[in-house]
């Protein structure tokens, strides 16, 4: 058998299980198991595949059309143009998310805290895009999650950059942390109606504490929004992704915390994505 004839079978079996872009993740799980880039496929494509290679890229087309993330299957995932760690212990990184490194580049901040960060996708892409006079702060209540990223900050060479802390929100901070310029935060917003019908490829892989909080998908945004004006230096930002319903609901904990400037930014497809807010310039906050 040749790979042509391999992928197409492998997306044949991806389509039957209705997966979306069966053929783009039959090239790229084929581009893993091989250790080579996706855009070489066709290159490989008249090549006989060795026996052994056909059984783990059998076994790995098997576990993709039971809903494993393909982030899993190959350990790895792109975000904003750099390749992270990821596993079952944090968030596999949207592209949505990549409006809020958007939002937060437009500000001027050197010093920031990313809460809840995870694989540290949010923190080190803003950390690296800043330069190296930047620093950041990231805390996370799962030690797995923060060892991820300790070894994401590693890979980038980002590790004298950045400092983590286990811990719930700000709460995680030790008390002699300084105030920052910017605070990020994206948070587990999903409502516990809309996690009893998520997408398996979601529900069963990716950390349950990291998508709903049990209720209303706002309860993480109270504490992080009461508290987050003494962590910043007047004039700093808050910047939150939400949920697309949810843009009415946060603007308003702005609001009520006096902040200023405050926008909506939609995503690519429209949808309310992220919340910025900025602590005033003189009130006492």
């Amino acid at each position: 058998m040749i790979w042509s004839d391999l992928l197409r079978q492998a997306a044949q079996t991806l389509t039957a299980a209705g997966i979306e872009g069966a053929p783009r993740d039959a090239r790229r799980l084929a581009a893993h198991v091989l250790g080579i880039d996706a855009s070489r496929i066709t290159l490989i494509a008249q090549d006989p595949v060795a026996p052994g290679l056909a059984q783990l890229y059998t076994q790995i087309i098997d576990q993709r059309a039971r809903r494993v993330p393909v982030s899993h299957l190959t350990g790895t995932r792109q975000f904003y143009g750099r390749t992270f760690e990821v596993t079952p212990d944090v968030l596999d990184p949207r592209p949505e998310t990549e409006i809020l490194i958007q939002t937060a580049l437009a500000r001027p901040w050197q010093r920031l805290l990313d809460l809840g960060t995870g694989s540290g996708c949010i923190l080190l892409t803003l950390l690296a895009e800043r330069g190296p006079t930047a620093f950041g702060v990231g805390t996370d209540l799962s030690r797995a999650a923060l060892a991820v990223a300790m070894r994401n900050a590693a890979a980038l060479r980002l590790g004298d950059h950045v400092q983590f802390h286990a811990g719930s929100w700000l709460d995680a901070l030790p008390a002699s942390t300084a105030a920052f310029d910017l605070i990020v935060s994206n948070p587990p917003y999903i409502t516990l109606d809309e996690y009893a019908v998520l997408d398996p490829g979601v529900g069963l892989y990716e950390p349950r504490l990291a998508l709903t909080d049990e209720g209303d998908g706002l309860a993480a945004y109270r504490p992080i929004t009461s508290k987050a004006p003494a962590h910043l230096v007047q004039g700093g930002w808050l910047i939150v992704e939400i949920g697309p319903t949810q843009g009415p609901a946060v603007a308003d904990m702005f609001t009520r915390i006096g902040f200023e400037t405050i926008t909506v930014t939609p995503d690519f497809d429209g949808r309310d994505r992220v919340v910025a807010g900025q602590k005033p310039r003189s009130a006492l906050l």
